[in-house]
């Protein structure tokens, strides 16, 4: 499908390890009032059964918003649930496999590091790219996987949307402005915040100025 770059502004990706007592959906729909224009239900520790009924719950709540909505890597949840579609990995199933599974008309987004990996996805079906890190992350504390070049040169070398992501802030944003990239991708910069609204509004006007330029 033909996926308009408006989406990846400010694509936000859950993690409930910040919830301290709140509910998933309560602080997706924080970030969704606050501007989020993609959202990514993101669960690594999670039976099927748990994810779907949280997926339902968060579908419901982006088609409330009219912001698209994936599940990360697994693809027969995203199915089951009839979400806009799923994120996969580099390890992850193959884009084209992908693809052939989810139909034409669901969003495919994939992870890529390095412009080969960025072409062989959007040959193969993907809709966006996820490209990073870009910053090191408290999971990555070494050297940045993605250089402001390389991520450059992947905007340059596709025609579908490419989006950020890796321990970006409110402090960095800005420094990918010139890239090219459409928006950014973040967990922590809206989700660990106290007041998640106002960090996604804040987030969303530094993104919004991050691709004035952008191709």
């Amino acid at each position: 499908m033909k996926l308009d770059k408006k989406y990846m502004q400010l694509y936000a990706v859950t993690d409930r390890k910040w919830l301290t007592g709140r509910t998933l959906e309560h602080d997706v729909e924080e970030c969704l009032k606050g501007g989020a224009t993609f959202i990514q239900l993101r669960e690594k520790n999670m039976d099927q059964a748990s994810l779907l009924k949280e997926a339902f719950i968060i579908k419901d709540l982006c088609r409330k918003y009219n912001v698209p909505f994936v599940i990360d890597d697994d693809v027969d949840a995203a199915i089951k649930c009839d979400a806009d579609g799923i994120h996969v990995g580099q390890s992850d199933m193959e884009a084209g496999d992908v693809r052939a599974k989810i139909g034409p008309d669901k969003i495919l987004g994939v992870s890529a590091h390095t412009v080969e990996e960025a072409v062989r996805a959007e040959k193969r079906g993907a809709d966006y790219l996820g490209v990073g890190a870009v910053f090191s992350t408290t999971t990555k504390l070494d050297a940045c996987d993605v250089s402001a070049e390389t991520l450059s040169e992947i905007c340059n070398a596709v025609s579908i949307p490419v989006v950020a992501i890796g321990g970006i802030s409110h402090d960095n944003i800005l420094e990918l402005k010139g890239t090219g990239v459409d928006g950014v991708a973040v967990i922590s910069a809206l989700f660990a915040q106290k007041d998640i609204r106002k960090a996604t509004e804040d987030l969303r006007k530094l993104s919004e100025e991050m691709t004035l330029s952008v191709r």
